[in-house]
């Protein structure tokens, strides 16, 4: 089997960091392009580009078009006039990337230029909000903007709330709908099912996955249930979730148990049930991504500077050879 290339998003400013965006395969992965922080990668969907958060306090997204041979070449970055911005999406026309600003709980869009560069802010978009949780809900905190069918949903953390918008031509949010998660949730990141019938929420502040119907824009919880074994000691934070292409079987990482836990789906999509959780290959695993072809998992886990990678039998996860080594790694992005 051709090693799969991937691009690598890491944190450059933690101790022991890296210097940027890392490219290759598991046997070599080197710097693409040095940049601060880019914990989260997109591309665009013909191929040319490459958008990277930079994570900072003075937060920033950063344009890359992307070589013959995989080197990036840096564009431009604008302001995402917010703190520690953490997730990225590109709506469906490539018009538009929008991104999510942590710290600042605030949504940013940027137009899309035809050579791939970024142009002003056409919205900043203010969410507010508190959770029950004092030391991690005191304010909102956006964690993750995803498109589906004509609309766009952005995931608030601090306030326990997944927003419904539309995005118009002139890139500007539109309020539709929002779903309460249960109070000290934390939700984090957003999968839909391909058949577009349900919706599956992970969240960080009690390890808990949600459940959800969805029809028109409007999501309604209809499961909740644990992402670890009912045995698991002390804590952990939900961080990634995927689903399979055939929309059987989901899959979550928990920080702190540092293990990927495997849901498999009811036929009707609407209840899912715990069946398997496996170590991540290493320590505090951030994000999770599939390979291409869809055959293998990837763990990016962040504090043991390792990836780990896994293959997919059925659904069930096999550890697949020994974990890479790069320092600070947080998001996979396989080309």
């Amino acid at each position: 089997m051709t090693a799969e290339q991937i691009y690598v998003g890491s944190y450059t400013s933690q101790p022991g960091g890296g210097e940027g965006i890392g490219f290759g395969t598991l046997d070599g992965i080197a710097v693409a392009a040095a940049t601060a922080d880019p914990s989260f990668l997109v591309r665009s969907d013909d191929g040319r580009f490459l958008y990277a958060t930079n994570e900072e306090e003075t937060g920033r997204v950063s344009a890359f078009a992307i070589q013959d041979d995989g080197g990036l070449k840096f564009l431009n970055d604008q302001p995402t006039e917010g703190l520690h911005p953490c997730h990225l999406g590109i709506d469906p026309t490539g018009a538009y990337l929008l991104s999510a600003n942590y710290s600042s709980g605030s949504i940013a869009i940027h137009p899309i230029a035809a050579d791939g560069s970024l142009g002003t802010a056409t919205q900043i978009l203010q969410r507010e909000g508190t959770g029950p949780n004092a030391d991690r809900q005191e304010g909102p905190h956006a964690h993750q903007v995803v498109f589906f069918d004509e609309f766009v949903f952005d995931v608030d953390l601090g306030s326990d709330t997944v927003y419904t918008s539309t995005l118009t031509a002139a890139g500007r949010l539109e309020a539709v709908d929002l779903l309460r998660i249960h109070p000290g949730a934390g939700p984090r990141h957003l999968v839909f099912h391909p058949d577009g019938s349900a919706a599956y929420v992970i969240n960080e502040l009690d390890s808990t996955l949600s459940v959800c119907s969805y029809d028109g824009g409007k999501l309604q919880v209809v499961q909740t249930l644990s992402t670890r074994p009912a045995d698991s000691p002390g804590e952990s934070y939900p961080a990634e979730l995927l689903i399979s292409a055939d929309g059987r079987f989901l899959y979550g990482s928990n920080r702190g148990d540092d293990t990927i836990a495997v849901f498999a789906l009811a036929a009707d999509a609407l209840s899912a049930e715990l069946v398997q959780t496996i170590d991540s290959g290493g320590n505090w695993p951030r994000h999770l991504a599939f390979s291409t072809d869809g055959t293998r998992l990837y763990a990016a886990n962040e504090r043991s500077d390792t990836i780990a990678t896994y293959g997919i039998a059925d659904g069930l996860l096999t550890p697949d050879g020994d974990p890479t080594n790069w320092p600070k790694p947080v998001c996979i992005l396989p080309v």
